[in-house]
């Protein structure tokens, strides 16, 4: 099956999970901005957690469809209509040859991840299909989608009907919100800010700025005390939270620099990163609350748990079928 892309939308362009192994070469993991609502729309429509996706922002894509197809509309700022049809989310959804596919933006949420049965068939590149933007990598010829562009699956053709209704139940579905309690774990320069810079880093309410990108989140509205000078460049993970002399946060995202030199004061647990995401630039507001390893690796168990869901809560629904 096909779809022809009428309009591309804001920041379109194919994504996965990411590709690992190459960030000692100065290429970033990347990936989708939101990993769970990836996950989550994959396994809706009976596909591999990593198979790509179409990720977008602000505004989202127009699509048709010469085939049919099953899809499923995850993550958040968006609503989902086929021919003028508002449709539900975190769903399976399939759609006939000739059937206009719209997503709207909505309040909740910055990012949505469109899955199609099969995936979105792009060249891998370094064992992924996802786009790089800077270097011009991955993805549909490694740029954002243009009006005009044709959209395949991998698997031509596969449509897994009994798949048709499957859904994430609501009170499993990420919350999405103008503010979200963030979850860290300290370090590893926390010497670099004392108590005084914990305490204010933990207590305020910080903004997320209108120049955040898939790059970085830069948080304003409160500064965190540090020691002058700088730390000599090393690994930068995703999440961590870097603190420049200006004592404005910059939490790091799916295509962060791989290295850096402003002292770390924490690091965004995994099992938040799409929520850090789906915060929207220049309204977001963002607090953070410290954990320990041990709890983090425990919330992002729990977390991934949620998608055992999708096939106990539909495997009656299926036998019912």
């Amino acid at each position: 099956m096909a779809f022809w892309v009428e309009q591309a939308g804001w920041f379109s362009s194919i994504q996965d999970l990411g590709r690992t192994g190459y960030e000692h070469l100065g290429l970033p993991a990347g990936g989708v901005m939101d990993p769970f609502a990836c996950r989550v729309a994959n396994r809706l429509v009976g596909n591999e957690d990593s198979a790509a996706v179409l990720e977008f922002s602000g505004a989202g894509p127009l699509l048709w469809a010469d085939a049919p197809a099953l899809l499923a509309l995850c993550g958040g700022g968006f609503t989902l209509y086929v021919d003028g049809m508002e449709m539900p989310l975190w769903t399976a959804v399939r759609v006939r040859g000739g059937q206009r596919v719209e997503c709207r933006p909505s309040p909740a949420g910055f990012w949505g991840v469109l899955a199609i049965s099969g995936g979105w068939d792009v060249p891998p590149v370094l064992g992924s299909r996802s786009t790089f933007l800077k270097a011009g990598v991955g993805g549909f010829q490694g740029r954002l989608l243009h009006s005009g562009d044709w959209l395949f699956s991998v698997r031509e053709g596969w449509v897994p009907e009994e798949r048709a209704g499957a859904m994430l139940p609501a009170s499993l579905r990420p919350e999405y919100s103008l503010e979200a309690l963030i979850r860290v774990v300290l370090g590893p320069q926390r010497a670099w800010f004392g108590e005084d810079g914990e305490r204010q880093f933990l207590s305020a309410t910080f903004q997320v700025g209108v120049q955040s990108d898939r790059l970085g989140y830069r948080l304003t509205g409160a500064s965190v005390t540090r020691r002058s000078g700088e730390i000599l460049s090393e690994g930068m993970p995703r999440g961590a939270v870097q603190v420049p002399p200006d004592g404005n946060p910059i939490v790091m995202m799916a295509d962060h620099p791989t290295t850096g030199g402003y002292p770390k004061i924490a690091g965004v647990i995994c099992a938040d990163w799409g929520r850090v995401a789906q915060l929207r630039p220049g309204e977001g507001r963002v607090r953070f609350e410290a954990v320990t390893v041990d709890q983090a690796h425990q919330i992002y168990r729990e977390l991934m748990a949620r998608l055992n869901a999708i096939e106990q809560e539909n495997l009656s629904f299926w036998m019912r079928g």
